[in-house]
């Protein structure tokens, strides 16, 4: 169904199933056996999945004071910047009742792969981070109001998400770079399967591509200094011409570029300009200081659970990404002759 259309209703389904609304009651509230037929349990599941309706039982929930809690997903707690989307989440989430379980990914980084079932009390919403999309089918009959951050906002499964303006983020940092003479570049792209890392590296290549007699190279690597390190020490030993920029999708595999091209002899910014993006504590601890993106954690979450808010109260989420700003520093610089 449409962003903006008229969100369907359990009469809906009953009449597209042909059944009464006390029928869809049963069916999606999973009370429907000794009640119903099988078969016609499976009509009402499939019109209900034809008409996307997802039963706002949170809302109701809310009226009745049962638990007043969410889930918050993130894929790590190690994360400097997920530590501020929660802070940014629980302070919204408090100036409204409500308590926030947090679950981060088992494997620390990437996607969390099933996290509902780690939730022993009942919840309310979820408010997911880096998810992926087919862990949304863990959530008991698609009941739970869910909003999805850092997320593609056609593949969520008609869920609301909330993003950072990551888009325009890289085209300020491929423009200043553009604009201080540089034209080989190379990406250290994160190594996580993730809607927003292939945003990156889609975004990157196009706006390097709109300027001729420019290259660019691409080498993954785990999100870890040692793991950037290697990866950047073989890309930048490679044969032929050696880049002039080094484009990192975070400041801790800018770290370990920082780390790669001092082992190589190469000096930053006067042989190799690098940026990042993130804007964590880091970003001003390493010498030179790195120019990077601002992203801020703490709006991020509070505009996540604002939106979750806003869906269990059956109202629109805002619209729009959260602005982004590059931060120069002194970590670029024009490419010597």
């Amino acid at each position: 169904m449409a962003r903006g259309t008229t969100r369907p209703t359990s009469r809906d389904v009953a009449q597209a199933a042909g059944v009464s609304q006390a029928a869809v009651s049963l069916v999606l509230g999973d009370k429907w056996r000794g009640r119903v037929s099988e078969p016609t349990a499976q009509r009402v599941r499939e019109a209900a999945r034809e008409l996307g309706y997802r039963p706002n039982l949170a809302a109701r929930n809310l009226r009745l004071g049962r638990t007043r809690t969410v889930l918050l997903v993130v894929p790590a707690l190690t994360t400097e910047f997920f530590a501020g989307v929660y802070t940014g989440a629980a302070r919204v989430a408090a100036e409204h009742g409500f308590g926030v379980v947090l679950y981060p990914s088992p494997e620390g980084v990437g996607p969390a792969k099933d996290p509902f079932h780690s939730a022993q009390a009942a919840l309310d919403g979820v408010l997911a981070s880096s998810m992926a999309a087919d862990a949304l089918t863990a959530i008991r009959g698609d009941q739970l109001p869910l909003v999805m951050l850092d997320s593609d906002p056609n593949g969520s499964m008609g869920a609301a998400t909330v993003n950072l303006d990551i888009t325009d983020g890289v085209r300020q940092v491929a423009q200043h770079l553009l604009a201080l003479g540089h034209r080989r570049f190379l990406h250290l792209a994160a190594d996580v399967p993730s809607w927003t890392f292939d945003t990156r590296a889609r975004e990157l290549a196009a706006h390097v591509a709109q300027v001729p007699g420019t290259s660019i190279r691409t080498t993954h690597a785990p999100i870890s200094i040692e793991g950037a390190l290697a990866a950047a020490e073989a890309a930048l030993a490679a044969p032929g011409p050696r880049p002039t920029a080094l484009v990192c999708d975070d400041d801790k595999l800018a770290a370990g570029a920082y780390k790669a091209a001092r082992r190589l002899g190469l000096r930053i910014p006067d042989d190799l300009s690098v940026t990042g993006l993130d804007d964590l504590a880091l970003a001003t601890a390493i010498d030179p200081e790195l120019t990077t993106v601002r992203l801020d954690a703490e709006l991020f979450g509070e505009r996540g659970m604002q939106a979750l808010l806003a869906v269990l109260e059956g109202r629109t989420p805002e619209e729009g990404d959260i602005p982004v700003e590059l931060v120069v520093r002194g970590s670029t610089a024009p490419p010597r002759p």
